[in-house]
């Protein structure tokens, strides 16, 4: 498959040059996925999607236009090649883009375990999803369940372009989940628990997220509102990652070239404590968002976005980069429909020294975040403003329940009282360990 994509690809791109392109790349980004549902233990959806789309995108000058198709016949690819090339003759320079220089593009790299040659069975996947919520429902406490859902997921992504480069690779996903309820009527709670991973093998046990989903659920019964003060406050690491994605927004070329980002003038300012190191690894074995290109061709690199601290680099790809009279980062993703934009790979805060237990066990009186909701971030002013639910924290220990609270801040404030716990686990592409945060706004009674 991989060659006859390679193939296809340096086709198209031959065909664009023919047709009048000064340079051109194409895309082929083909998918399967499988997705079963269960609800006390009857199911309720079994799924099974393919999909092939092939891009190109070419350049007239310093005009380019892309365009996408899901058919791969000699005459879908000529016509794909005549309205690409027509579109770039009459859209508006951008004096900003083109293809990498061959000196930047990715040449070598080493083998990071992304794709899992097992495709797991149906049947297998039905037991785990009926594991999984049997472990929760059985539970003291919970009453009814919003079902369990087991997916499998391959990818393989091939890039040609007419600078010379020409590589393919592929990538799995694994995930298992069950969501549960506790208590009867009125009072009812609802929480979950899941687990992915690039290798099945990688997974936690089914038992295991059934009776976590269950336990949580059950916890949150009675839940009170907290006070409103300004109190330090702990972050899940299910939540924590948060703060992170806000970073990463912050520093996308895009927004920094325009001038939209409340970080657009901290390169090199201290925005961590001393000792804070977020890094950015794309050659992360199994990791979920682990690539040895990127969506430019380009070379990616690992790097410490944050070290000691300080701010090191902005995410770029070729056009941001060009903006800001920089080099480009390696971090381009795209679709076959659009043009590339800055995304890191997988993202993280580094641990800290101390265990969750000991940044709760300092506090006298504090928050213990555990939900969020909402979408509270002001990406220009760095103003944070979401809703929360959790436990609140008396004398260094978890208490009773709380929700229907707010938390808020601006994180030009926040991330210099932040404090990471020693407690990383990787479950989303972009993660924290449980943090701390003193000195941040709660919103209650």
């Amino acid at each position: 498959m991989t060659t006859d994509l390679l193939s296809l690809l340096d086709d198209t791109i031959r065909r664009a040059i023919k047709g009048g392109a000064d340079a051109a790349d194409a895309l082929a980004y083909d998918s399967q996925s499988l997705s079963i549902a269960r609800r006390l233990d009857k199911p309720e959806r079994l799924e099974r999607s393919e999909s092939r789309d092939l891009g190109l995108r070419v350049f007239v000058g310093q005009r380019q236009a892309m365009v996408s198709t899901s058919e791969r016949t000699p005459q879908a690819l000529a016509e794909l090649v005549e309205r690409a090339v027509a579109m770039a003759r009459v859209v508006p320079q951008d004096p900003y883009c083109g293809l990498a220089d061959p000196s930047q593009l990715a040449r070598n790299w080493g083998d990071f375990d992304m794709a899992d040659p097992v495709e797991p069975s149906v049947d297998a996947m039905i037991a785990q999803a009926a594991e999984a919520e049997a472990a929760a429902v059985a539970v003291k406490g919970v009453t009814n369940s919003e079902g369990a859902e087991a997916g499998w997921g391959r990818s393989d992504i091939a890039l040609v372009a007419s600078n010379g480069f020409a590589a393919s690779y592929a990538r799995t996903s694994h995930s298992l989940s069950v969501s549960v309820l506790a208590g009867e009527g009125a009072g009812m709670e609802r929480d979950y628990d899941f687990t992915s991973a690039v290798h099945a093998e990688d997974l936690k046990g089914a038992a295991e997220i059934g009776r976590s989903a269950g336990e949580r659920a059950v916890r949150r019964l009675n839940p009170r509102k907290g006070t409103t003060a300004t109190l330090p406050i702990i972050f899940d690491p299910r939540v924590s990652n948060g703060f992170i994605s806000g970073l990463a927004g912050a520093i996308s070329g895009p927004s920094v070239a325009r001038g939209t980002s409340f970080l657009r003038d901290k390169m090199g300012a201290q925005l961590f404590a001393a000792g804070i190191s977020i890094v950015d690894d794309p050659f992360l074995v199994r990791g979920l968002r682990s690539r040895p290109f990127d969506g430019e061709g380009v070379a990616p690199q690992r790097r410490a976005i944050i070290e000691d601290g300080r701010l090191t680099t902005w995410f770029l790809d070729l056009r941001s980069a060009r903006q800001l009279g920089l080099t480009t980062t390696g971090h381009a993703a795209r679709g076959t429909g659009g043009p590339p934009s800055p995304s890191p790979s997988n993202l993280a805060l580094m641990p800290g020294r101390q265990t969750p237990a000991e940044l709760i066990g300092e506090i006298e009186n504090g928050f213990y975040v555990t939900e969020m909701m909402g979408m509270g971030l002001n990406g220009v002013t760095g103003d944070y403003s979401r809703g929360a639910a959790g436990f609140w924290i008396e004398n260094g220990q978890l208490t009773y329940p709380v929700s229907e609270m707010t938390v808020a801040g601006n994180l030009k404030d926040l991330f210099p009282r932040l404090t990471p716990a020693n407690d990383l686990i990787r479950r989303y592409g972009i993660d924290a360990p449980t943090i701390r945060i003193d000195g941040m706004t709660v919103a209650g009674r």
